[in-house]
């Protein structure tokens, strides 16, 4: 099933067809609440705000990180006022670093429904009208269904280092422990492999081709039929690399808390500096 789709496509579909998809803009930068001022000042027609902190992500709290799994009726209940149905298409889209709209596209795929993408290289790779309406679609009949992509708790993080190829889609110098900009701890899960998001995507922000994407996670050690899991700071790039991983043919499962919440707990050990060899 196709993960991403084109601006070139999306144009196609949203005036060529009877059942255009939903449209959900999901601009989100960290520690800024710049998506919905962004988004009133123009968006795709028809496409509805989503907001990445109060709706694809629970309340942060003691031994949960920073963003962790909606409530599913929480989270059903927004995909609805957005329109969501469950027979039709969805495109989720950002401002263009697709790491917010990956999160979107994670969540309504681990909460089953089956026909959702991204739109590869967001916002900044539209070039067609934007519009400042704000749409009020009819209600949606999306329940959540979780449990459709596979999640990892900490023990399950720690256990995939070592029987797999867990990867950490943080920074590099975040993963050697250098610096540390968010969380309170800096260094890596020991035994995850460095593996930065954003050397998945061109300078344009669009994702590199697919036989590009399987060879840099060949590089890494993963090819498709290897167990794999990828943590980040706190679950948001790291759904960017599963896209990635997806678009190249490989399966991997989310630690959604990932580095905010393994660093929680002092009694996890540490690593830092480079991959060893």
């Amino acid at each position: 099933m196709a993960v991403i789709v084109s601006p070139t496509q999306l144009a196609r579909e949203l005036t060529g067809t009877s059942t255009p998809p939903v449209l959900l803009d999901v601009r989100w930068q960290q520690g800024v609440r710049l998506g919905r001022p962004a988004y009133e000042a123009g968006h795709l027609p028809g496409a509805v705000y989503v907001d990445l902190d109060t709706e694809l992500a629970g309340a942060a709290g003691e031994g949960t990180g920073r963003h962790p799994l909606p409530d599913p009726a929480d989270f059903g209940a927004a995909m609805r006022r957005a329109g969501v149905r469950h027979d039709r298409p969805v495109v989720v889209h950002d401002g263009g670093h697709g790491w917010a709209a990956a999160r979107a596209w994670w969540l309504l795929r681990w909460a089953g429904h089956g026909d959702v993408r991204v739109l590869d290289g967001g916002l900044a790779a539209w070039e067609g009208p934007l519009t400042r309406q704000v749409p009020d679609p009819p209600e949606g009949d999306f329940t959540p269904r979780p449990g459709a992509l596979p999640v990892l708790d900490a023990d399950g993080a720690a256990a995939l280092a070592r029987s797999g190829v867990l990867l950490d889609a943080r920074a590099a110098e975040r993963y050697r422990g250098e610096t540390e900009p968010i969380d309170p701890v800096a260094g890596h899960i020991p035994g995850a492999v460095s593996a930065p998001t954003t050397e998945n995507a061109g300078a344009d922000g669009t994702l590199r081709p697919p036989a590009e994407l399987a060879a840099r996670f060949a590089a890494l050690g993963v090819t498709p039929g290897t167990e794999t899991g990828v943590y980040c700071g706190s679950g948001v790039s790291a759904a960017h690399e599963i896209l990635a991983l997806a678009v190249a043919g490989i399966d991997a499962a989310l630690y959604v808390g990932s580095w905010s919440h393994w660093c929680a707990d002092p009694s996890r050990p540490v690593a830092t500096g480079p991959e060893p060899g």
